[in-house]
């Protein structure tokens, strides 16, 4: 038990450090990008339906229009970030990875070709999915109260997937709450198969049916043998 929490104590240092780090890089390169006119966005930002443009799917997370825009993402990112870290480091770097590429694939395939998307709300509709569908999938008590006060508090986020605002990359979110619905799937704990009782049982009746089955005069023999006699 101790080490169990000890262990999630460090899990949960190591997500806090980690969504510091990764909000500190986004406010970093917001603010080279406003200086630079926002070019940034524009260049390295993801456009539907060229090769050469798919390795920008890595680089849009980090990217912003405005700072209304990089504001909006910044704290519900931390917040969900966090709760997908903080029991394992491993299994988040991997639901990041499946957020990433669902979300970056999903406006490749699908958005207007002269549309350019960036922004981390996508990783923001990932880590929400995987943490409502981990709680549910793993049974545990704590993850599914989280996932439970996230999926009330946040419910309005599912507007999000529709495409009901202007300037809006809803395939971006549809694409990341896929992802993250899939990875909370595909990461989900497997418990061990439980030792099967029938073969203990099995043994145990035949010990007592070869008891039984045994002769008395075979059973004192065996109770003298026992004695030394």
């Amino acid at each position: 038990m101790a080490s169990n929490l000890a262990r999630l104590l460090a899990d949960s240092r190591r997500a806090l450090f980690t969504m510091l780090g990764f909000l500190t890089v986004i406010w970093a390169v917001q603010v080279v990008n406003w200086l630079d006119d926002y070019r940034l966005s524009y260049d390295y930002g993801l456009r539907s339906g060229r090769i050469d443009e798919l390795p920008e799917m890595f680089t849009m997370p980090f990217l912003h229009f405005g700072w209304d825009h990089i504001e909006a993402n910044s704290w519900p990112l931390f917040a969900f970030g966090f709760v997908a870290a903080y029991r394992g480091m491993r299994k988040f770097l991997l639901a990041s990875l499946l957020i990433t590429v669902a979300g970056g694939l999903t406006v490749w395939l699908l958005e207007r070709p002269e549309a350019v998307t960036a922004g981390a709300s996508g990783m923001v509709y990932g880590y929400f999915g995987y943490v409502v569908l981990r709680g549910i999938l793993d049974r545990n008590l704590l993850d599914a109260a989280i996932g439970i006060v996230i999926a009330a508090l946040y419910s309005y986020l599912l507007l999000g997937v529709l495409p009901v605002a202007e300037g809006v990359s809803w395939l971006g979110h549809l694409g990341g709450l896929i992802g993250g619905l899939a990875a909370a799937w595909l990461l989900r704990n497997r418990a061990p198969e439980p030792a099967s009782a029938a073969p203990a049982k099995t043994a145990a009746n035949t010990t007592v049916n070869s008891t039984e089955g045994t002769s008395p005069n075979a059973a004192l023999l065996k109770q003298l043998d026992d004695l030394g006699l």
